[in-house]
């Protein structure tokens, strides 16, 4: 007769599992499973519960969820409620299957990956434990009532079976119990008692309740806010795994905010909740390296970890990948990628993602559909007040972006916006000055644009020194239209740069100074303006500023003529002409 057969031949079925408890609880689970085998073929539910835990397990047998579960559900039938809390656990998260076969393969080696939850199941189990008085069951019922399917959902019995199982001192019962009084925190009351329970389930080390708790604490909500308390609360949520933690506390780390500064542990405990998933942590590590710090920024890495974020509908991440995907940070130039992320942002509710896909639009970028869709979110939030959404509602019905082109609702909805907005100060100075879809207006025109050129806004410092250079809509004044137009140019505005070099290169009412005139045409021409490239060459040519290089002056002539400048093909000409000519002879030649 072998050991093992000797070990239980003389046990009855209640001895046996007296037996394999204490070897268990010795942590010799390879004597213990037989002697819960037998126990349980003979119908005792606590051995057929632990026979089941084995399985699920692997604790002294091969793991099988089939076989475990068809232990637990004899135990559950027999109203052993840890069977029934454990079953529905189970089904909860997708933990049981079955087999297709009733063959001993397909029962040992059956997969041990997650199916979809069975609600169903799980209700059935955890009710009839939580009925039997099982403080954990009362706390997975509530919950199925509270995230189950809709059609499974009562808020209220769910907020009566959390409140059970929390005055049974159960954990879960708690956290449950403090999220239902969060549906109403009006009365100071209600805010005490969730506090309290959140408390409670912290206090017995629960995650989630750690990082809820950290986070009302740092925000003051309901209680006094303490930044080092929160931080503390994060710093436990996170070694206990949990990926808002893991994020809080990296973020806590890296700022110094309720314990001493560590950027390289903060970073550290940012990157473990990124790659766990947690999309606000990608976002963060994102931020950290498109910003820099002590090195300078790296965009490619922060493009991957906004990518990761992105793929999450994280807003401001796929807002921050599609403005590098546009200005080619990191990544490749891509309009079109650039587009489909800040669509992204803009569906999450990112309104500097609906103005940032609006000007993407206006450049030819995207496509109808999201030409029209930001048409209808600008105009319903101009419609509710906003002046931003007004104006930008406004260039969609003067530039034709998702609507056909109507400039004179566009003049309606610029002026709606032109008291606080300045781009739309601008826009309707101009369409008065321009008289598109009003009367023609120049005095009341450059009125607008003067209030919109006094905040430095670049286009209307260039339109009004167009203005009085010519004396449109009022005196004409051109030393301060040079001065308009100097402004504009050391903001960027390339047309401002040559019209600065035109000013001063002679014929206006200002000093001529023509070799700052040719640094001007140098700077434009660079940026590939085609009147800049044509003044450069001759300028060149001509030793208009002191300096002459013929080379160099066909070089810019030649880029100009590429432009279709043919001004520029017979500058050429000439040039060429000039240099074929006899040079004349020094006397003493």
């Amino acid at each position: 007769m072998s050991l093992l057969s000797q070990l239980t031949a003389g046990l009855t079925a209640s001895g046996a599992l007296r037996r394999g408890i204490e070897l268990i609880d010795k942590g010799d689970a390879k004597r213990a499973f037989p002697l819960f085998t037998k126990a349980a073929r003979s119908g005792l539910a606590e051995a057929e519960y632990r026979v089941g835990r084995c399985y699920i397990q692997g604790v002294g047998v091969p793991p099988s969820k089939v076989e475990g579960v068809r232990w637990l559900e004899r135990a559950a039938t027999q109203n052993h409620t840890e069977a029934q809390s454990l079953l529905a656990t189970m089904f909860i998260h997708g933990m049981v299957d079955r087999p297709d076969s009733g063959g001993t393969a397909g029962v040992l080696f059956a997969s041990m990956e997650r199916s979809p939850p069975d609600f169903i199941n799980a209700q059935k189990w955890a009710r009839q434990a939580a009925e039997s008085g099982s403080s954990e069951a009362q706390a997975l019922l509530g919950y199925i009532l509270t995230s189950g399917p809709e059609e499974m959902r009562n808020l209220d019995e769910a907020t009566g079976w959390y409140k059970r199982s929390a005055e049974a001192g159960c954990p879960q019962g708690h956290l449950g119990y403090a999220l239902a009084l969060a549906r109403e925190t009006s009365l100071p009351e209600v805010q005490a008692a969730l506090v309290k329970h959140l408390r409670a389930a912290a206090d017995q080390g629960l995650a989630t309740a750690l990082f809820l708790l950290g986070t009302i604490t740092d925000r003051g909500v309901g209680v006094e806010r303490d930044p080092i308390f929160a931080t503390s609360c994060y710093r436990q949520a996170a070694e206990k795994g949990h990926h808002g933690g893991m994020a809080r506390w990296g973020f806590a780390l890296i700022k110094g905010i309720g314990a001493p500064a560590n950027l390289q542990e903060g970073e550290s405990w940012l990157r473990r909740a990124a790659l766990a998933g947690d999309a606000e942590a990608a976002a963060l590590v994102g931020d950290l390296y498109a910003a820099g710090g002590d090195l300078p920024p790296n965009y490619a890495e922060a493009a991957m970890w906004f990518r990761r974020a992105a793929d999450a509908k994280h807003r401001g991440a796929a807002r921050a990948l599609g403005m590098m995907y546009m200005t080619g940070a990191g990544v490749p130039r891509d309009q079109a990628e650039a587009a489909k992320l800040l669509r992204i942002s803009a569906e999450g509710g990112n309104q500097s993602a609906v103005v940032d896909l609006g000007n993407l639009l206006l450049r030819g970028h995207g496509d109808q559909e999201d030409s029209s869709r930001t048409r209808a979110w600008f105009e319903q939030a101009a419609a509710a007040g906003d002046p931003i959404a007004a104006f930008n509602f406004g260039v969609c019905l003067a530039e034709g972006v998702g609507v056909d082109r109507d400039e004179a609702k566009a003049v309606e909805w610029f002026r709606r916006a032109a008291d606080t907005v300045v781009n739309a100060q601008y826009w309707y100075g101009r369409l008065l000055a321009e008289g598109r879809g009003v009367e023609k207006n120049l005095v009341e025109g450059r009125a607008w644009i003067q209030r919109a050129a006094d905040v430095g806004m670049t286009e209307a410092l260039v339109m009004l020194g167009d203005m009085m250079l010519e004396g449109r809509g009022g005196p004409k004044d051109q030393a301060t239209a040079l001065t308009l137009f100097q402004k504009a140019s050391e903001q960027g505005h390339v047309g401002a740069t040559f019209a600065v070099g035109a000013m001063l290169g002679g014929g206006h009412d200002v000093p001529i100074d023509r070799v700052t005139a040719q640094r001007a045409f140098r700077s434009a021409a660079e940026r590939n303006h085609p009147y800049a490239q044509l003044m450069l060459g001759r300028y060149l040519a001509r030793n208009l500023a002191g300096e002459q290089d013929f080379v160099q002056a066909r070089q810019w002539l030649e880029r100009a003529a590429a432009q279709g400048m043919e001004e520029a093909k017979a500058d050429l000409t000439a040039l060429a002409a000039a240099a074929a000519a006899p040079q004349p002879q020094g006397a003493g030649a």
